[in-house]
């Protein structure tokens, strides 16, 4: 009997995918849609991580491999000639494709996606009819269903949540961590190809090229996780939050590519740590951090954006409307005046990647208090960073960061003001503004204490401003127009009489009362406000 071959997506390439006993007789089809590479404004290193995984997958399964360089997805079947099988793709909009092509008899069959540990009709069950979530639930139950970091039923050191050891601020005076450095993997003549391909096809990137920080094959991963398992992790707990400017990759893991590349499973990732932990080669906090954003964060945002549907991209209910500036999605990081903004947007240029806390605190936390379009913002960040993909970011972004689904997902909005920027990271230079300071016994408003100010200036002060005190110093330094508003401070997110414009006040009230009204809503379902234990942006 005739065996179907294996079409596998760029995000399919691990060998729990291809090669098990299931799989392992199977032609794999691997398919380059010129169209697809076309159709957004991708960073420059994310295409290049894409095509290099793909390349060199081909070239280890050898003949059993077809690679095939097409304008489409539908071309590149009706060429090879029989219906092939797919496993779920990780998208609303590719499931539905690949549905379409299983009516027309492209595709023979649709298998259960196998790169996550919980499969998506278990959560479903798990959901029930849940309106509101909250990722320690999500977590614990992860624990408990795949015995991870237990004992006897209950969770190792009597504590599921060890945050508490996890929120340390960066060594004083300290310009890095001063640990081993992330493992890099060498590139080859696959890459050297990609890069040339890349550069023939002139496609509308942005970002920078760069060397190849990520691991895309199988090998290569295994390698990467190694090896922050015995020098990185020991040291990831107690600074996961933390910023230096000279240090961006910190003592994070670097294995979101691979991940999102399904050339990893998150649950051998996590057993990892786990077993780290066991040999006392790793301290509770660091492993249970770890194992918390992999076995629970990554986890919960790929059933949540399944379990909201594909109307959750359309959520707004803050009803922001700004559209994002030309220097935000052209990465134009030099034309940023204020550091803490730059040195994130630098680290998005030049490498596709920040850690989650620029991503949340410096990046989403400026786009929400400049009420940036959230569904636009979503899309910007799935296409600027190298691990992001359509299933990634909108219960990141629309969700946890911007708060635009009026508390489905998160109890407040993560907005914050200078002061937590300053004890989470080493001042950054040059300083523009610096944070400001509330006066002894004067009240500050809440609108302000969310956005990081201090008491309104009296009236007669706020006359004498001269004009353009309210231009943002985050604007372009090349002119007006292309980024106004309330300024970032170099140590934090609004501060100086730059940063006290009636817009930026507008919307930090419009952020209140949208975060007043989904709390509403939730104590009207549940009988009572519950506290935010939603866990943390992994």
């Amino acid at each position: 009997m005739t065996t179907e071959p294996l079409w596998l997506f760029a995000d399919q390439l691990g060998p729990h995918v291809h090669s098990t006993d299931e799989h392992r007789d199977r032609e794999v089809v691997l398919v380059e849609s010129t169209r697809v590479l076309h159709r957004k404004r991708f960073h420059r290193q994310k295409l290049h991580l894409v095509l290099s995984g793909m390349r060199h997958l081909a070239a280890e399964l050898g003949d059993r491999a077809t690679y095939l360089r097409t304008d489409t997805y539908r071309e590149a079947l009706e060429r090879v000639g029989r219906p092939v099988v797919v496993h779920e793709p990780t998208s609303h909009a590719a499931l539905a494709f690949v549905e379409r092509l299983q009516k027309e008899g492209l595709v023979a069959e649709i298998l259960p996606t196998p790169t996550f540990a919980l499969p998506r009709a278990e959560f479903t069950e798990w959901a029930g009819d849940r309106t509101a979530f909250r990722m320690e639930d999500f977590y614990r139950s992860q624990r408990r269903r795949f015995d991870v970091l237990m004992e006897g039923g209950e969770p190792v050191g009597g504590k599921w949540n060890l945050d508490h050891e996890n929120r340390e601020p960066p060594p004083r005076g300290a310009k890095t961590l001063g640990i081993v450095a992330p493992w890099q993997p060498p590139e080859d003549e696959i890459d050297e190809q990609v890069r040339a391909d890349l550069d023939a096809l002139d496609l509308p990137t942005v970002g920078r090229d760069g060397p190849r920080w990520f691991a895309v094959t199988a090998d290569e991963a295994r390698r990467a996780l190694a090896h922050f398992v015995s020098h990185r992790l020991p040291h990831f707990g107690p600074h996961e939050d933390a910023m230096l400017q000279d240090d961006w990759p910190m003592a994070h893991s670097l294995l979101s590519v691979p991940l999102n590349l399904g050339l990893l499973h998150p649950l051998d990732v996590a057993r990892e740590a786990e077993s780290a932990f066991h040999t006392g080669d790793v301290t509770l906090a660091s492993a249970e951090g770890f194992v918390r954003q992999v076995l629970g964060w990554r986890e919960y945002m790929w059933h949540l954006y399944w379990h909201f549907g594909p109307d959750y991209l359309g959520r707004n209910e803050l009803r922001a409307h700004t559209p994002l500036p030309d220097w935000w999605v052209g990465l134009d990081a030099d034309t940023v005046t204020a550091a803490c903004l730059r040195s994130a947007l630098e680290g998005v240029r030049d490498r596709g990647w920040t850690h989650h806390i620029p991503r949340l605190m410096l990046l989403g936390n400026h786009a929400l208090q400049r009420g940036y379009q959230p569904r636009a913002l979503s899309d910007w960040f799935r296409e600027s960073f190298v691990d992001g993909f359509e299933w990634v970011m909108p219960t990141n972004v629309i969700g946890m960061s911007q708060h635009a689904d009026g508390g489905l997902l998160a109890t407040k909005p993560y907005a914050s003001g200078g002061a937590y920027i300053n004890r989470m990271s080493a001042p950054l230079r040059p300083l523009r503004v610096r944070p400001p300071q509330a006066a002894r016994g004067r009240r500050v408003p809440l609108h302000r204490r969310l956005l990081g100010l201090g008491p309104p200036p009296p009236r007669d002060a706020r006359r004498e401003q001269p004009d353009g005190a309210g231009r943002g110093v985050d604007a372009p330094a090349h002119g007006p127009g292309r980024g106004s508003g309330a300024g970032v401070g170099a140590g934090g997110v609004l501060s100086g009489a730059a940063g006290d414009s009636r817009r930026a006040l507008r919307r930090a009230r419009d952020v209140v009362a949208g975060a007043v009204r989904g709390a509403t809503r939730r104590a009207a379902l549940r009988g009572r406000l519950g506290r935010d234990r939603t866990g943390r942006n992994g």
